[in-house]
């Protein structure tokens, strides 16, 4: 992820890397040959969501234990040190994350506190599939091991567990995955992220269509949730074709009283988010309308006050968009289709609202130049969508920007259009402001 969503996967690692480093250096009994397989369980915690951003998608770790022994550790891929150039990696997008381990207990209570659910399930492996798993956990979180390049998508800490899962069981686990998934990374996405509906609209603005296509259920499992289903269905096949489930038992740590899990669906948002973009657009036209028919300073202050936080809230994602297409290697962010919609262009809007403001002569005829090429270029962006390479779900972000774009237009243009359709040859809005401005003592 900009994934601003990057950011809060990011701020959970962080969360946990305390409890981390203090046991990073402890070499468990499995990393040194001493466990058995018999001794050793292999267990996938799935920790619930929480309420601050960090923790929207939830987190899952592996947990090895030797009962004989008495130890147990939990390895989580979500680790990053926060520094200067951890910032600069994720500006780049090449941000590196670690495997550490933790002590079992200090990670449920952790999660408890925070009135989140601790989620466990014990796999049914073969001692000899155990000792695979705990060994290989012990390997990568070692210093020359523990590092990978991070992706929200296709390799994160969750992605790990399946895979180190998958491995296994000799690849029964991505076999069984091969089915269709329920719905895309887009709409998977705007679920999880439905708990705060700008940050929701904003993460859709800043993604493209690489999140759009058809995936699988194995892809899927990038979110805890999903890979704790997957692995609670899956039958295993031993060698003499008997069938066994992959998890031998599950049960709660702890589960709260009042959680709800995330919606089953993205949230049908379209609908407000279109009245939103017609009220915002139409508000602009009804200022100038107000304007114009009673010569108002309030209503020409409103109109550029509007003018610019609209231009500061839309050009600030898309200069930012189109700098990190340019520069960076957040590939989710490249030829984005969003970019017909607002782009670096829109932050003009903010010098020219605060000049209209202060009735500054040609600033309307300017604003409805800016507003009119950016309503072309949004139709433009609609147009294309006929030709093949330009399948972006971005209909959510049209049905916003579109009628503003249009309502903004429209407001710069009102004394245009209303003298080629009336024949009225009134003085200009311009020459009206500079009137105005002569006669202010």
């Amino acid at each position: 992820m900009p994934r601003l969503s990057l950011i809060a996967l990011c701020l959970l690692g962080l969360l946990l890397a305390a409890p981390a480093r203090a046991a990073s250096d402890f070499v468990p009994p499995w990393g040194t040959g001493e466990s058995q397989g018999d001794d050793l369980v292999i267990s996938l915690a799935t920790f619930s969501p929480g309420d601050d951003v960090p923790s929207w998608w939830g987190h899952g770790s592996l947990v090895v234990e030797d009962r004989r022994l008495g130890v147990a550790r939990v390895y989580n891929y979500g680790m990053f040190s926060f520094d200067e150039a951890m910032l600069a990696r994720f500006a780049m997008g090449r941000l590196e994350f670690w495997v550490g381990q933790a002590r079992v207990e200090n990670t449920y209570r952790f999660y408890k506190m925070e009135d989140r659910d601790v989620r466990i399930q014990e796999l049914n492996l073969t001692p000899e599939q155990r000792q695979q798993v705990a060994k290989r956990l012990a390997d990568n979180v070692l210093p020359e091991n523990r590092e990978y390049l991070y992706h929200h998508y296709n390799d994160n800490c969750v992605t790990r567990l399946r895979d180190m899962i998958d491995g296994a069981t000799g690849g029964q686990l991505r076999e069984a995955d091969r089915a269709p998934g329920r719905m895309t990374l887009r709409e998977h996405t705007r679920r999880y992220t439905s708990v705060n509906p700008p940050m929701s609209v904003l993460l859709d603005y800043m993604m493209n269509d690489e999140i759009d296509h058809p995936i699988t259920r194995w892809e899927e499992a990038f979110l805890p949730d999903e890979l704790e289903t997957q692995v609670a269905t899956l039958q295993l096949v031993d060698g003499q074709g008997q069938t066994r489930p992959l998890v031998a038992k599950s049960w709660n740590y702890y589960a709260s009283p009042v959680r709800a899990r995330p919606p089953a669906e993205p949230p049908p948002w379209g609908p407000w988010i279109l009245a939103l973009g017609l009220t915002l657009g139409g508000g602009a036209l009804g200022l100038a309308a107000w304007e114009r028919k009673r010569g108002s300073k309030v209503a020409r202050v409103l109109l550029g006050l509007e003018t610019s936080v609209l231009g500061l809230v839309l050009g600030i994602p898309g200069t930012a968009l189109f700098v990190m297409w340019l520069v960076t290697d957040h590939t989710v962010v490249y030829r984005n289709e969003n970019l017909f919609l607002a782009n670096p262009l829109t932050l003009l809007a903010v010098p020219l609202g605060v000049s209209l403001m202060r009735g500054t002569p040609k600033a309307r005829t300017r604003l409805f130049k800016l507003w009119g090429a950016l309503t072309v270029t949004a139709v433009l962006g609609i147009v294309l969508k006929l030709l093949p390479p330009f399948d972006q779900d971005n209909w959510r972000l049209i049905a916003l920007i579109l009628p503003i774009s249009l309502g903004m237009a429209g407001a710069f243009g009102l004394d245009r259009v209303l003298a080629r359709f009336t024949g009225t040859h009134r003085a200009s809005a311009e020459r009206r402001d500079t009137v105005a401005r002569l006669k202010t003592p």
